[in-house]
């Protein structure tokens, strides 16, 4: 029954999205046709939907002391790229159901976050800073928590709503940081 809610959700919310956001122009089916935002600092990972090229970017949100925002340690938002690149902020549907994240301190680990997707639940991440202050988002690929750095949804667009074809992951290995990859139907 969950499986359920959170696919009826998801759809919904990506309907929503596409009507807000498509580029009518473009039809991309792969993740190497679209633009990768440049890294920053802050820059935990990305979501490239195919029903556009623009970006929604998870940035570690850092306070004066260097340290993870204890109210809110991830800032996400928009790289609209059908509109040269523009910043956006999400809506405050999008932020609360589709792209938001739910996170919460780790008790025992200080600057550590536990959290989801308000839209995909399944599978939890942590937001921390590694051994050298940067921040990182490690989420479960193939099995094991690694460096998430991008994620690429196929959408099926064809019908009367839009349904998640596969989603992939890109990542890095926490130990000896090659490359991970994993593509998954949810």
């Amino acid at each position: 029954m969950r499986f359920l809610k959170t696919t009826i959700i998801l759809t919904i919310l990506l309907t929503f999205n596409t009507l807000a956001q498509k580029n009518k122009n473009t039809a991309l089916n792969s993740a190497d046709q679209f633009p990768n935002p440049a890294k920053t600092p802050n820059q935990l990972f990305y979501i490239q939907r195919s029903s556009n090229i623009n970006v929604v970017v998870y940035d570690a949100n850092l306070g004066a002391d260097k340290k993870l925002d204890p109210k809110n340690p991830v800032h996400t938002y928009w790289l609209l790229y059908t509109n040269g690149g523009k910043k956006q902020e999400l809506t405050g549907i999008q932020r609360s159901l589709a792209y938001g994240l739910h996170t919460k301190p780790i008790v025992g680990e200080p600057n550590s976050y536990d959290g989801y997707f308000f839209a995909y639940r399944k599978r939890r991440f942590l937001v921390k800073q590694n051994t050298k202050g940067e921040p990182i988002a490690l989420f479960p690929i193939n099995g094991k928590m690694q460096i998430l750095e991008k994620v690429f949804v196929k959408v099926d667009e064809s019908g009367m709503m839009p349904s998640v074809v596969y989603i992939e992951l890109w990542g890095r290995d926490v130990n000896t940081d090659k490359e991970v990859y994993e593509k998954f139907k949810p």
